[in-house]
């Protein structure tokens, strides 16, 4: 028996219309779940960690770099003006305070000059502060106490640059710590220890 073209089409669309029923008869319907499991205990969770009133306290801060020892803002005006930072020993007079740091801005590629500025900071004792402190008024420094410490600045007979109140290179003395300043007033600019 032969059919003509057009049943033969319809005959194969049901053939595979069947077969297609077929394969997904066959086939797990998605709602099934797996079986429930009655023989396994349950998972205990992890107990919520309990809040205590006191803050974790913050890591020591580490010791200052040239780029830390002042704010950002300062640092990125150098860099605008062609400077560079060079960090060098601290000393106070002819002692060097081995856990300091010193720090030019400058030009160092440009002509020489008195263009440029100092910054410094170091960890003190009170007795190497006291020593340091002698040497400095021995030379002809001279001492200022203040609320925030002690200052010894450079006599203005041997200053190079002074603040708009006549200050040189000074030194602030506080407790534990000391700083340096190419002036007086740029002692501010000095941003440690971070607070």
């Amino acid at each position: 028996m032969t059919f003509p073209a057009r049943s033969r089409l319809g005959i194969a669309a049901l053939v595979a219309l069947s077969a297609t029923l077929a394969l997904t008869a066959c086939s797990g319907s998605p709602e099934a779940t797996a079986p429930e499991q009655t023989n396994v205990a349950p998972t205990p969770s992890a107990p919520a960690p309990e809040t205590s009133g006191t803050p974790e306290p913050e890591p020591a801060a580490a010791d200052p770099t040239c780029d830390t020892l002042i704010s950002l803002s300062v640092s990125k005006d150098f860099e605008s003006l062609g400077w560079t930072s060079r960090a060098e020993p601290f000393y106070i007079g002819s002692i060097e305070v081995a856990d300091g740091l010193r720090c030019v801005w400058a030009d160092f590629e440009g002509p020489a000059g008195d263009h440029g500025q100092m910054f410094g900071w170091a960890r003190i004792s009170a007795g190497e502060a006291a020593d340091a402190q002698a040497e400095l008024v021995g030379q002809g420094w001279i001492r200022e106490e203040a609320p925030e410490g002690t200052y010894i600045t450079e006599s203005p007979d041997t200053t190079i640059s002074a603040d708009a109140e006549g200050y040189g290179m000074t030194y602030l003395f506080a407790d534990g710590w000391v700083t340096l300043a190419d002036t007086k007033q740029n002692l501010l600019l000095i941003e440690w220890p971070k607070g």
